[in-house]
Formats: structure tokens, C-alpha cells, sequence
């Protein structure tokens, strides 16, 4: 009996897209109309958050889709402070709830990141240096950079649809 093997390394396509970590302590709506602003296009918070690990943690997330270059834009947030209560210790002489914040990254690796620019089509390396210039043109931005997504090791996040 013939035994067929099947080599699915060519079938699966990598996803092409540029990866931007931006630096700042804006909030995400104000940083997304600076962002529109600067690069002319027109991000929109999208009606429901990244919800990881069943409301855990949400990440807020603006996207735009660009018809006619056929790109999808995307500006998430890496990080998520969400509050907890916890009952104190009964040898407390008052009664009192202690206030506990967890914080969790949507990219572990990049703890010092805020957000991310996630543009989806393969862009040529000239026009991503343009939009990396562009965002550092805005004040309130303290870096940015290119990100290498072959790199990251939870670039399964990344995947917003």
C-alpha cells in the first residue's frame, strides 16, 4: 500500500504586514486623531474590544480600511490595567477592601510598548520609513519604530478578524 505524505509548508502563506510600536502617555482616542491627522487617514474605534482570555483583558482598537490602496490599518493598545478587590486581613483593626491592579500585555515582549500600528498589505521599505517619519512628526509621540514580526513570539495576538 502507498503511503502519501503531504508537506503543508507551502500552503500557508505568512501574512504580510508592518508592525510600528509607538511610545507615548496619550489616551488611545486622542492618539488615534493625532495619528489621522499626521498621516491622513481616518481610524475609527471599532464597536467591541480585544477581549483575551474571556474579559480578563480587553485592549481598545481603532481600524480604517483603506479601499484604494487595499490596506487595513489598525492602532491597539498593549496594555490592560484592570482592578480587583480583595478582602484585608482580619488582624486590621478597620475593616477594609485592598485595591489590586493586574497588568497584562497584548505583546508580552514589549512590555515599554503602548500601542501598536499594525498596517496589513506588503509595503516597500521606502513607504514604510514615510509613515515611521510621519508618526514621529507628532509631539506628543516620545519614539516609534519598526517592529520585525517574524520575531515576536505571541504574534498570534495579532490577529484581529
Amino acid at each position: 500500500m502507498a503511503v502519501h505524505k503531504l508537506i503543508l509548508d507551502d500552503v500557508f502563506e505568512e501574512d504580510l504586514y508592518t508592525l510600528i510600536a509607538i511610545h507615548c502617555t496619550l489616551e488611545d482616542y486622542r492618539l488615534a486623531y493625532l495619528l489621522n491627522k499626521y498621516l491622513g487617514i481616518s481610524l475609527i474605534r471599532k464597536p467591541l474590544d480585544l477581549d483575551y482570555q474571556n474579559g480578563k483583558s480587553t485592549y481598545s482598537i481603532f481600524e480604517w480600511e483603506d479601499n484604494k490602496q487595499q490596506t487595513i490599518w489598525n492602532l491597539v493598545s498593549n496594555i490592560c490595567k484592570t482592578e480587583h478587590y480583595r478582602q484585608g486581613s482580619n488582624e486590621s483593626l478597620f475593616d477594609s477592601e485592598e485595591k489590586i491592579t493586574r497588568t497584562t500585555y497584548l505583546i508580552p515582549e514589549y512590555k515599554t510598548v503602548n500601542y501598536f500600528l499594525k498596517i496589513d498589505n506588503d509595503i516597500n521599505f521606502s513607504k514604510e520609513k514615510y509613515i515611521l517619519n510621519n508618526v514621529l512628526e507628532v509631539p506628543q509621540i516620545a519614539t516609534a519604530y519598526s517592529i520585525d514580526s517574524n520575531q515576536l513570539k505571541s504574534k498570534d495576538n495579532l490577529i484581529f478578524n
